[in-house]
This record gives structure tokens, sequence and C-alpha cells, in this order.
């Protein structure tokens, strides 16, 4: 059995994949933890979390109090919170799940270092099965049309998402980016004013926040008297954390390094 520590258990993903925890089989949750200054700490799980019965785990203020409980702990809290847990953890050599988003390039450099060097860790922007087929679609269809199709990508999030663009939307514009032997300099972040043409050598990223929407992601290839477009909407969170789950189960047992989902899924 598999024992499971989530960060973050009163967000809106730390509950939701509470609650997930509780009806797989093979994995149970032994801790959760959230920032010292939130109102849930104290509280049984099942309180924060939605859960119709009570758990007898309560609510820490921090993971250096429970760690030493679990196989892996699943992260989706924020960029510096889960770099600050992957420096703890570096101690301890759990296994991890981080699906946290709004790292800068140093932030997720140093993460992948301490787990190339003390834990296994599973991190990815977006762990839906649906995406990561999404990556390979948009890999296949980047090769064959190549330079001849303008490319953008349109992600739509809740207007509580505090980071922007996505970072699936960024993953996406890597793939691409990377499959016509570009760098991240190509990639064109909104568009306001006299912009002039367009060049041939841009990922055009734009971004939309608005009410509850759960996550919705479109690349768009737009050549000479055609368009292309593949697109995943997401219509629960539910579907990431079924993902997180499933590499929660993976993760347990591998050597120390960084995995992704296609490792998980067996997509590689």
């Amino acid at each position: 059995m598999v024992r499971a520590i989530v960060a973050g258990a009163a967000g809106r993903m730390g509950s939701t994949i509470i609650r997930n925890i509780v009806k797989t089989g093979g994995i149970e949750l032994v801790a959760a933890f959230e920032r010292p200054e939130s109102p849930a700490v104290g509280k049984d799980v099942a309180e924060v979390a939605g859960l119709p019965e009570k758990t007898g785990i309560v609510v820490e203020d921090s993971l250096e109090k429970v760690i030493e409980k679990g196989d892996v702990i699943i992260d989706f809290t924020f960029h510096t919170a889960s770099l600050a847990h992957a420096r703890l953890n570096a101690r301890y050599g759990k296994a991890m799940v981080i699906g946290t988003t709004g790292f800068t390039k140093e932030e997720l450099a140093e993460v992948h270092e301490l787990a190339r060097k003390s834990f296994p860790l599973v991190q990815a922007y977006n762990m839906s099965l649906g995406i990561n087929l999404l990556y390979k679609l948009v890999e296949i269809a980047t090769r064959i049309l190549g330079e001849d199709f303008d490319i953008e990508i349109v992600e739509a999030h809740h207007r509580m998402k505090k980071d922007a663009p996505s970072g699936t939307a960024l993953a996406l514009a890597e793939v691409i980016a990377r499959t016509l032997g570009w760098d991240d300099s190509t990639f064109r972040f909104c568009r306001e004013g006299i912009i002039g043409e367009r060049p041939r050598r841009e990922i055009g990223i734009q971004t939309i926040r608005a009410g509850e929407i759960v996550g919705e992601h479109t690349v768009l290839f737009a050549g000479p008297g055609e368009r292309i477009e593949l697109t995943h909407r997401a219509a629960s969170r539910d579907t990431f954390a079924r993902g997180a789950v499933r590499a929660a189960l993976w993760v347990v047992g591998r050597a120390p390094g960084v995995y992704d989902m296609h490792d998980v899924l067996g997509l590689k």
C-alpha cells in the first residue's frame, strides 16, 4: 500500500486529490498539510476535502511535521512552496508528484537537480491522459506541417488562476519549438497595438481568464486555404487528480530522477 501525503489540502486540487485517493485501491492518505495561516490547519481532512466521514487525519501546518509518515508527496500548491518542499524532501528521499505551475526556469532547474540527486519525481504541468495525448498529436502535426503553417496556442482557465500563460500552454509551445528546432525566443505572448506583419518563426500564446473554466487548450495550425485545430477541454479537476494519483502509484520505488506523465502512461 502506497502511503500518500497531500500538500495544500484545502485547495481546489489538493481536496480533489484527497477525494480521489480515498476511492482508489493501492494507495492511502496518511497525512495532509497546509500553509501555517490557513484556517484548515487543525481540522479533520474530511472537513476540508468534503468527505462524508471523518478520517482521523488532522491537517498540519508544514510538510516537516508529516514527511516521515508517507512514501510519496503530492504537491499542486504554489511554485515557491513546491520548491521549498523539494528542498526539504532532499533530506528524506521520498517520492514526489508535482503538478504546480508558475515555476521560473531557475526554480524548475533546482527542483529537477534536487530530484536527480535525492528522490524520484514525476513533474508535469498537466497530468490528464488527454493532454498528454495532445502533446503527441501536436508533435506529429508540427512535424508534418512544418513552417508552412502559422501556429497559435489559446488557453482558458478560471478567474482564480494565478499564473499566465498556463504551464500546459508553455509545454505545448515547447513541444512545437523542439520539433521545429526553434527556442523560446519565438514565443509571442498576446498582442497589442500596431504590431506589423506576423513573422514566420513565431508561436503565439494567448490567455483567457474567466468564470469557472477548469482548463481548455487549443493549438491552431493555419495555412494556405485551410486550418487545423487540436483542442482539449477538461470538464472536472478529477481528470488531473486521477492522473496525479496514478503518478503517485507509479513513482514510488523508482530511482532518483525526473519523470513525466509519458513515463507514467507508457507513451515513450
